[in-house]
């Protein structure tokens, strides 16, 4: 989400048309209230990934975007659980392949994340394996003498793949489409594809809810007891309305922008 607010302000400080597909996949979505509101151009979409069970919704809304919007780009936030070849293949399929130009799976890493070794096989695995970039994210949150250590391990899985480094997901626009000199994306593109058997693990969704005026340090204890892989939403405190965030362990409260 940071990544997405990021290419928004600069879109919008370049004069850059960009549409926004926000994919939950919980049946919850709050992406909507932390990007802004895009009017037509931005959509959400909720309950299931968009590489598997929304599939059909994602073509219509997209179609449905270069009908009513006609952006320069779109750009695909999955849910953390989406297989990125999967969606790729979507963009490959009737009649969105007609008029999509160029399309490339940009994988965000957490540095802390592959530092501490937390969940790096299954879906990460995948994920990786599906980067035509990877933007490592969140090098404020690792001390630098670790940078090689943490290339280390993403090449272990993903030899080819850029790696571009960043802070709050702030990366110039223009290194997320790398070149092509062998013309591989386009080579896959006119070859389409049939979507594999799905390889997800067994993701659990949960809606939680907080008496208001709740503690914060209780309210961040309650959240990392439930060892989640993700957790996000707004939360009336004691001490206001808070944002938070949890990734794994680390589970932070801000307020609201």
């Amino acid at each position: 989400t940071s990544l997405v607010r990021w290419l928004l302000e600069e879109a919008q400080r370049t004069g850059l048309r960009i549409a926004v597909v926000s994919n939950e996949f919980g049946a919850l979505g709050i992406d909507q209230a932390l990007l802004g509101d895009g009017g037509e151009a931005f959509v959400e979409l909720e309950g299931g990934c968009v590489c598997c069970q929304l599939s059909n919704e994602l073509v219509d809304t997209l179609q449905m975007l270069r009908d009513r919007v006609d952006p320069d780009r779109i750009v695909i936030e999955t849910s953390g659980v989406a297989l990125p070849g999967e969606t790729q293949m979507n963009l490959w399929r009737e009649p969105v392949n007609a008029w999509v130009a160029d399309d490339v799976a940009v994988v965000v890493v957490n540095a802390e994340q592959v530092l501490h070794e937390r969940d790096l096989e299954g879906t990460f695995e995948y994920q990786l394996t599906s980067a035509d970039l990877l933007v490592l994210n969140k090098l404020d949150l690792v001390p630098p003498e670790a940078l090689p250590r943490i290339e280390a391990v993403l090449r272990a899985i993903e030899p080819e793949a850029p790696i571009v480094h960043s802070v709050h997901g702030r990366v110039d626009p223009a290194v997320l489409f790398p070149p092509d000199p062998a013309g591989a994306r386009r080579e896959r593109r006119a070859a389409g594809g049939e979507l594999p058997p799905h390889v997800h693990e067994h993701f659990h969704s949960e809606i939680l809810s907080f008496a208001p005026g709740i503690g914060e340090d209780d309210l961040v204890a309650r959240v990392q007891a439930l060892a989640a892989l993700r957790a996000k939403g707004f939360v009336e405190t004691e001490r206001g309305l808070r944002l938070l965030q949890g990734v794994g362990p680390r589970v932070q409260l801000h307020p609201p922008h």
